[in-house]
């Protein structure tokens, strides 16, 4: 006899139907939650992280549990939840005790972790597999993609994200998504949509198509230069995108047709021209030469 839907074959908990309604958990929209009941689908996005016998998953507002429960099923060393809603606590308490010493769950705001040190004591791989909270999404991929020192402390990602964020990660230049995120993110990862999911797809329904990104970092991103500067050099590029360089660099320093010299890109082009190399070429000169304002 098969599981019923939502419930994972083997595990011997209630479907993810029953425990939202035996633990009251009706999704909050100022958490940004929207969860996924369908075992086919969570096992999916879990086999994006693959392999994950010898990894330890970090896994951020896991609700009811359910992608939890997948990752579990396929195999994860070790899972570390990060769980805001103190209602929810209590059904991954079930799953905890479901999968003896193999997940973890702390209390608290994703926003406030201290990743790190989570995770010192994780050996082998880290991977971070999340269906994220729409409203803080784009806050917490920055923040990974910007950790010092690099290589990071993740070997991968597998990340849900609204569509229109996910094809901003991975925009190609000449396209109105390419911005600031796709520049941060492709210089320092290799990011590629993997699977799109209709609204349909989440209990409730958001209001937009979703989409799973998977990332793995470049071990020496190229050409060198701190992340840093390069967050300010796409800053003023696309911040007025519609200008051409010369003017909109201008909030970075008051010689950009110097600096534009020096990188080989014509001050007549506008931000979405560049490639990713373009402008980690110029955070590169930007840095060791003498353009920034006195």
């Amino acid at each position: 006899m098969s599981a019923p839907s939502g419930a994972p074959a083997g595990d011997g908990l209630p479907p993810l139907r029953d425990v939202i309604r035996l633990h009251d958990l009706a999704a909050k929209k100022s958490l940004g939650q929207n969860f996924i009941l369908d075992l086919n689908l969570t096992r999916r996005i879990a086999r994006l992280a693959a392999p994950l016998e010898a990894t330890t998953v970090l896994e951020i507002g896991p609700g009811p549990g359910g992608l939890t429960r997948a990752l579990l099923l396929e195999g994860a060393k070790h899972v570390i939840a990060i769980e805001r809603d103190a209602r929810c606590l209590a059904a991954l308490a079930d799953v905890s005790a479901a999968y003896p010493d193999r997940l973890t769950v702390h209390e608290g705001d994703a926003l406030d972790t201290d990743w790190r040190a989570l995770t010192a004591d994780a050996g082998g791989d880290v991977a971070i597999v999340a269906n994220l909270p729409y409203n803080i999404a784009t806050l917490l991929l920055i923040g990974w993609l910007e950790s010092d020192p690099w290589p990071p402390w993740w070997n991968r990602m597998v990340l849900m994200f609204q569509k229109e964020v996910a094809e901003r990660i991975v925009a190609e230049p000449g396209s109105k998504a390419y911005g600031r995120l796709a520049v941060i993110a492709q210089w320092r990862a290799k990011a590629r949509l993997a699977l799109t999911l209709p609204p349909a797809a989440f209990t409730p329904p958001p209001k937009v198509s979703s989409a799973v990104v998977v990332f793995e970092p470049r071990p020496k991103p190229e050409p060198a230069c701190s992340v840093k500067t390069l967050g300010r050099i796409t800053q003023s590029a696309f911040g007025q995108r519609r200008k051409m360089l010369r003017q909109s660099l201008k909030t970075l320093t008051p010689l950009p047709e110097l600096l534009l010299r020096e990188a080989g890109i014509p001050p007549e082009l506008r931000a979405e021209q560049l490639t990713v190399e373009d402008f980690a070429r110029l955070a590169q000169i930007f840095e060791h030469g003498d353009h920034r304002p006195a």
